[in-house]
């Protein structure tokens, strides 16, 4: 029997669908098409990409090679960061410049194909850049919004197959962002504590969506999962804001995201995903309400005409089975 499923943050409806009898090894992945053609994020063609805005670096000045992490704008941005915002109207309509930033983060010289070739430091050292980035770019005062995201395989958007990441900042906070602090924000009003705090309670105390429980992070597959083994990163302690996270704390969450990837793949063969940072927007610090955190959605199903026309999804993989499988992965 089909089950139906609220998420307590947005409001949304997923069918879990058993009936489909979708078994989680059912979901691994056709391999992805490797091209070692040429590659302007690789060490050696510094001068191929837009000049670099930060770096962290062995040796060398910049746009040169020596370089561990290195961050440029988008050669083909979704948003400039030149010019005001020129907000106006056109009858009903509101228009603005679209002015903003989109940055890329080059995750390693090596030419390699997923974060997990590389240790729990390199990575600590990228989620370093992405929190520096975010408040670097949060002192503009024309920008309201920062989205840290990553595309793994042409499915998912990616266009480049070295390991790379991406930033953009927008004028505005998007609606997605606020329906989701909104539902947030609903629930403490009522309950006067915070909904994911609870949350990650609930599920250590379960433990059947469970598959990483670590010292200051839980990696978990949230009760109304959209997709087949969609995992969240919930940081034990509150904190609304991922740029506030201090560098004590990084080293675990990129152990903690290192491992999840590395079950994922294993599990899924190397399935194409996207994972997103939920933080909260620029203005807001310290909110009660609110609790940054990472989704990882493996790209296995794709969205029809049922889901946009209603805005339910079909997962075919009830999270505490995806959970179970991903805790019992031998890496």
């Amino acid at each position: 029997m089909p089950e139906l499923r609220k998420d307590p943050v947005t409001g949304r409806w997923v069918i879990i669908a058993t009936e489909r009898g979708a078994r989680p090894s059912d979901f691994k992945s056709a391999p992805q098409v490797i091209s070692r053609g040429f590659c302007p994020f690789c060490e050696g063609n510094e001068d191929k990409t837009p000049p670099e805005i930060a770096a962290y670096r062995e040796h060398g000045g910049r746009d040169t090679k020596g370089w561990r992490v290195r961050v440029v704008p988008n050669k083909f941005p979704a948003l400039q960061i030149e010019g005001g915002l020129d907000k106006r109207g056109e009858g009903i309509y509101d228009v603005m410049r679209g002015v903003g930033a989109h940055e890329v983060i080059i995750e390693t010289p090596e030419h390699v194909t997923t974060l997990t070739s590389l240790s729990a430091e390199r990575i600590e050292e990228m989620l370093r850049v992405y929190s520096e980035r975010l408040n670097d770019l949060k002192n503009d005062k024309r920008f309201a919004y920062g989205l840290l995201f990553k595309n793994v395989g042409s499915i998912a958007g990616a266009s480049l197959e070295h390991t790379h990441s991406q930033l953009i900042v927008t004028p505005v906070v998007p609606i997605t962002v606020n329906r989701e602090m909104q539902g947030c924000r609903g629930f403490f009003d009522y309950r006067g504590r915070c909904l994911f705090c609870d949350m990650l309670k609930q599920e250590i105390a379960t433990g059947s969506r469970v598959v990483i429980d670590g010292d200051q992070y839980v990696a978990f597959a949230p009760f109304a999962g959209r997709f087949p083994f969609e995992t969240w990163i919930l940081p034990k302690r509150h904190r609304s804001n991922f740029e506030d996270v201090p560098r004590s704390e990084l080293p675990e969450l990129a152990e903690v995201l290192r491992d999840l990837l590395v079950r994922l793949e294993s599990a899924l063969e190397n399935p194409p995903y996207n994972y997103i940072i939920h933080s909260a927007p620029f203005a807001s610090n310290d909110l009660e309400y609110y609790h940054w955190h990472l989704e990882v959605i493996p790209r296995l199903t794709k969205v029809a005409g049922f889901e946009w026309g209603t805005g339910f999804y079909i997962n075919p993989v009830p999270p505490e089975k995806a959970a179970e499988f991903l805790r019992n992965v031998e890496k």
